[in-house]
């Protein structure tokens, strides 16, 4: 069967001259920021993969097909949607069939990128095991994709407000390669560390590389995540947002907040509680993540 993907003139021309691919989720645009400000975010990490020697294809899905790579109507277009279906592993063919409008999370924009034979991705931070995860048993389809699909994710860490002992702890159940990039420590997105000690470290684009070719080579399954620490000067301490992210959590659960609507609410109280300082953090480290994606996918071109 013909799959239903609709790839942008610029990624089109790309593919044509063997340019490296970097695959951006549309999540970010649809759910993470206000317009104009996710418009203009969305175009500044584009250009910013450019400018690093790579070609962006921002994922979405429109009218029942795969948007592999937007064109600046279709970011627009986008960036001012209303009621955009936040789609997981789960729900990403329902969208499809129904000729829906939806935006990617990591595991659909992972999905999505392998069927387009894009082998990396740049996104801001990954799902994991939510706190209270042992009864209410909230766990990111992030992790379980990571594990199945060949696509390797560079993300400044899962993101704060999860329970991140027990995330990497799936991870290495999952037999998920996880790297953090110049540093031994793990970060947690909006902080350099987490205090926990990261399974791996490379300190080079071509070491990431090199690793996602062997494990093709090898014929495991799955990708590997690559942790990217937020830049220091964008930094929000783990100290300073330990008590937050409580209060946050404690004002979650006081309201019966649950599953998928978990995860925005609590970043958009700790926007609030912040000052509006988490949301600089956060385009900070998307841009940083971009430009280590771009290095990856020009050494997985060579």
């Amino acid at each position: 069967m013909t799959l239903p993907l609709t790839f942008s003139p610029e990624v089109t021309e790309a593919r044509a001259k063997g340019l490296p691919l970097v695959a951006l989720e549309s999540t970010i645009i649809t759910h993470g920021m206000p317009y104009p400000q996710n418009l203009e975010t969305a175009r500044q990490v584009e250009a910013d993969i450019r400018e690093a020697g790579a070609v962006p294809a921002t994922i979405a899905i429109m009218e029942g097909r795969v948007h592999i790579g937007l064109t600046e109507d279709e970011l627009e277009a986008l960036a001012q949607a209303k009621d955009v279906s936040k789609l997981s592993r789960a729900d990403l063919a329902a969208c499809l069939a129904n000729g829906g409008v939806g935006a990617t999370t990591v595991a659909a924009t992972m999905i999505c990128a392998a069927l387009a034979g894009i082998k990396v991705f740049a996104t801001g931070g990954i799902g994991g095991v939510h706190k209270g995860a042992e009864e209410s048993f909230d766990i990111s389809a992030d992790l379980r994709e990571l594990a199945h699909t060949p696509v390797s994710v560079i993300a400044a860490g899962p993101k704060a407000i999860l329970d991140l002992p027990k995330t990497l702890e799936v991870l290495e159940t999952l037999g998920v390669p996880v790297f953090a990039y110049g540093q031994d420590a793990f970060p947690a997105f909006w902080s350099r560390d987490s205090g926990l000690a990261a399974p791996l470290r490379a300190d080079s684009a071509a070491q990431i590389a090199k690793a996602h070719l062997m494990r093709e080579r090898l014929g495991l399954p799955g990708g590997q995540l690559v942790t990217n620490p937020i830049p220091e000067d964008d930094e929000i301490p783990a100290a300073t947002l330990a008590p937050l992210i409580k209060q946050a959590q404690a004002e979650a659960d006081a309201q019966g907040i649950s599953g998928k609507q978990v995860t925005p609410f609590l970043l958009q109280r700790l926007f609030e509680l912040t000052d509006g300082a988490t949301l600089t953090s956060n385009i900070a480290l998307v841009r940083n993540n971009a430009r280590l994606g771009a290095a990856v996918a020009r050494e997985m071109q060579r």
